[in-house]
C-alpha cells in the first residue's frame, strides 16, 4: 500500500503529550504541508500562526478553556500549537482552513509527531484578547479562527482505529 494511504489509515488524534518541543525542521515541514492545501479558486484564504512560546501557548489554553467554561488544559499538555484562521471575504474560507489543518495533521503523522484538532478558535479570536494577538502579529482583515492543531510527542500509545461503519460509502 502507498505510504500516504498507510499514514491516512493509522493517524489518530492524541490527547496526552510529552513536554518536549518537536524539532524545528519537522515543525517547518508540517507548516509547509498546510500551505499546500487546496483552496477555493487558489485564493489561499488561510493564515497559520505557529506558537512555540510557552507563555503564549498557556494564554491561548486559558482563553480556549474559558470558551468551554472550564479551567482544564484543552491542549492536553501539547507543547506547540498551530492556529489556522481564514479570510471571511473568501466564500470557501471554512473549507480552505479545514483542508490546511487536515494536511498538517497528516504531515505530522507521517513525521512521527502526534496531533489533535482543537476547536473554539473562532470564539477565541472574536474576543478582544484574540483580536489584540492578531494586531500584535500584524494580521489585519476579517479573519475567523478555524481551529488549533496541537503538536508534540505522544505520552502514551495511540488507540487502534475504530472499525469503519458499514454504510460509509454509497456507489451509483
Amino acid at each position: 500500500m502507498a505510504e500516504t494511504l498507510i499514514t491516512l489509515k493509522t493517524r489518530r488524534s492524541c490527547r496526552a503529550y510529552k513536554p518536549e518541543l518537536i524539532e524545528e525542521e519537522k515543525l517547518n515541514a508540517i507548516i509547509e504541508a498546510g500551505t499546500y492545501a487546496a483552496t477555493g479558486m487558489g485564493k489561499q484564504s488561510p493564515v497559520i500562526i505557529a506558537v512555540t512560546d510557552r507563555e503564549m501557548r498557556d494564554k491561548l489554553s486559558k482563553m480556549n478553556a474559558a470558551v468551554m467554561g472550564s479551567d482544564s488544559d484543552p491542549f492536553y499538555g501539547a507543547p506547540e500549537v498551530l492556529i489556522v484562521l481564514a479570510d471571511k471575504s473568501i466564500a470557501t474560507y471554512i473549507y480552505d482552513g479545514s483542508l490546511v489543518i487536515g494536511n498538517m495533521m497528516n504531515a505530522a503523522a507521517d513525521l512521527g509527531v502526534a496531533s489533535c484538532w482543537i476547536h473554539r478558535a473562532k470564539e477565541e479570536f472574536e474576543s478582544e484578547e484574540g483580536k489584540e494577538i492578531l494586531r500584535n502579529l500584524g494580521i489585519d482583515g476579517d479573519y475567523e479562527g478555524i481551529g488549533h492543531l496541537i503538536l508534540g510527542y505522544a505520552a502514551k500509545p495511540e488507540n487502534p482505529p475504530a472499525k469503519r461503519k458499514d454504510n460509509y460509502v454509497y456507489k451509483i
